[in-house]
């Protein structure tokens, strides 16, 4: 049985890649969370389309455009599509596809008018870009998981990070500008939450 006191609330996740296997949104949806679900593949939306029948489950590539980028493109399933050419591994081909607006996928969903609860953006080195074009005053999610890795670094591992490198990035800096305060770090993952909603 869903609790009642969940059933309003709503997440975004944005490489959401697996409904179960190292998600985010699992147990959420498990409580009565509903929301949009993000994937360029299109075998994840499928099988997203088939567990999370409450969900919007879109297969889109998430940029700062409404236009055309470059998809580094290693196997169908890959946790490291991307369009992010930050990457050890050479890409078995490159890709020129369609990219969306984290804003235009919210505003053409039913969740347009909701409170955002939780926004989750794990894009393989693209993160930057989707959340410059998200508007995070307008729409002012509680909480932003946001996925970091320093790709200066010559071996990327989550045990190579530093504070200064986080709080010196980009990704920080636009937070803190947006109205945001960075409360936890988990693995490769920073955690935000906006300022309206802290006591």
């Amino acid at each position: 049985m869903k609790n009642d006191a969940f059933k309003d609330q709503v997440y975004i996740d944005v490489g959401c890649y697996h409904p179960f296997n190292g998600n985010n949104t699992n147990l959420l949806s498990d409580k009565g969370w509903t929301g949009i679900n993000i994937d360029l593949d299109f075998h994840t939306i499928d099988l997203f389309n088939f567990v999370r029948t409450r969900d919007e489950n879109i297969q889109a590539a998430i940029s700062d455009i409404d236009g055309e980028k470059d998809m580094f493109f290693f196997h169908n399933r890959s946790a490291i599509n991307s369009l992010s050419s930050h990457k050890t591994q050479k890409p078995k081909e490159i890709k020129k596809i369609q990219t969306k607006t984290l804003n235009s996928i919210v505003e053409n969903s039913r969740f347009k008018n909701k409170k955002i609860n939780l926004l989750c953006i794990d894009v393989e080195g693209h993160e930057m870009e989707v959340i410059k074009g998200f508007d995070l005053k307008k729409y002012s999610p509680e909480v932003v998981v946001i996925e970091f890795l320093d790709y200066n670094l010559t071996n990327i591992e989550i045990h190579n990070l530093s504070i200064e490198t986080v709080i010196s990035s980009n990704i920080y800096k636009h937070m803190i500008e947006n109205n945001y305060h960075f409360v936890n770090w988990l693995h490769s993952d920073l955690i935000f939450v906006n300022n309206k909603v802290r006591t």
